[in-house]
């Protein structure tokens, strides 16, 4: 069994466990009246979902974990004969720590609004707050816990690989990881808003990440037992066999939630969901060091976000809208789309943006050894 196989298993596992686990989890969710409140804003058509259980975010958390755990079960074996660590690394607990605490906060937020029986949770303010504090403790840990000389982030900024000539400092650093953070909870926060679409497409999105991790495992500058050819195009990154891990694990998890959460949706992922899925994304890019490259990683989110900040701009500047409705997925829906049309062709955009992230990332690895 090759390094490969810890990676299939995390993904299967992940797969299982959400696809089984998901309708107990809506039975559970169903009991405790944990429905999702509905915006009267919202295009009518969605006040059929009113009452569907949300917090289903738990379901694929759970199971990325298990799975993670579960690929190391399997490491075991391989760790005498790979470079590869036994046990869990500093790099793996960084992914799912940021995964976890970003959740928390979106369950905090799902909490308030159920029981609330309104869509107002956390407050704009506080929500921010709890971000930047989550985004600054992981950063530092990223920053300032070197093994064998090596920490999970670098102070360079990186597109496909750490950019040499943008070095901007510990501090500096923190406060990107900080703002990576941020947008990208949020950008897959506002995205969540259709049966399936942001679970499809961050499925997509960490399937790409396994990808680019397990690449950089294969090419790995710290594997002492890779041909000498290798180190001429090796990348600098710390436990990319863990990163691709992690990675494998949300995709299955999140393939086997989409599942259920398909049109017609049977649960919602809710904010406990939607801002996990973004703070791994954001740790996902550090840990790689692929942060530029996020934004086209994830293009239907940031096509999404920008959605609702022109729209913002345009009416507090112009009066005027340039969007019947932001985020941009209810625009097409009050122009006459079904939502299951805008789903696909939204997914579309996804697949396109990670297969355009993944050409240009193997694209530098062409010219590096031409």
């Amino acid at each position: 069994m090759s390094a490969i196989g810890s990676v299939i298993v995390a993904v299967c596992v992940a797969f299982v466990f959400s696809l089984l686990l998901t309708p107990l989890a809506i039975k559970a969710l169903t009991r405790l009246k944990a429905g999702q409140p509905i915006r009267d804003i919202n295009p009518s058509g969605h006040a059929v979902k009113r009452g569907t259980p949300t917090m289903g975010g738990l379901v694929f958390m759970s199971g990325t974990l298990v799975a993670y755990i579960a690929g190391h079960l399997m490491l075991k074996t391989l760790s005498k004969k790979f470079s590869v660590p036994s046990g869990p690394t500093l790099t793996g607990l960084f992914l799912l720590g940021l995964f976890i605490c970003c959740g928390a906060i979106g369950f905090v937020d799902d909490l308030l609004k159920v029981r609330k029986r309104n869509s107002l949770g956390i407050s704009a303010r506080w929500k921010l707050a709890l971000q930047l504090l989550v985004g600054g403790v992981f950063g530092a840990i990223a920053l300032y816990f070197p093994s064998n000389g090596q920490t999970v982030a670098s102070t360079f900024v990186s597109f496909v690989r750490d950019l040499s000539w943008l070095d901007v400092g510990k501090i500096a650093a923190i406060a990107v990881m900080v703002a990576i953070v941020i947008g990208a909870t949020n950008g897959v926060n506002i995205t969540d808003g259709l049966d399936g679409l942001a679970t499809g497409a961050a499925t997509m999105v960490f399937a790409g990440y396994m990808m680019i991790a397990f690449w950089q495992f294969r090419h790995w500058c710290g594997d002492p037992s890779a041909p000498s050819f290798t180190h001429l195009y090796c990348y600098s990154v710390r436990d990319p066999l863990d990163v691709a891990l992690v990675a494998g694990a949300a995709a299955g998890a999140m393939l086997g939630f989409l599942w259920w959460n398909a049109s017609p949706a049977r649960v919602f992922m809710g904010d406990t969901g939607s801002m996990a899925i973004g703070g791994l994304l954001a740790a996902l890019a550090v840990a790689t060091r692929t942060e530029l490259l996020l934004p086209i990683m994830g293009l239907l989110f940031v096509i999404t976000t920008m959605s609702v900040i022109i729209q913002v701009i345009s009416f507090k500047t112009t009066g005027k809208r340039v969007f019947r409705m932001s985020p941009l997925h209810h625009h097409f829906e009050l122009a006459g789309w079904s939502e299951v049309n805008i789903v696909i062709r939204f997914w579309i955009i996804a697949g396109i943006g990670v297969a355009v992230a993944l050409g240009l990332f193997y694209g530098d690895f062409l010219r590096a050894i031409s």
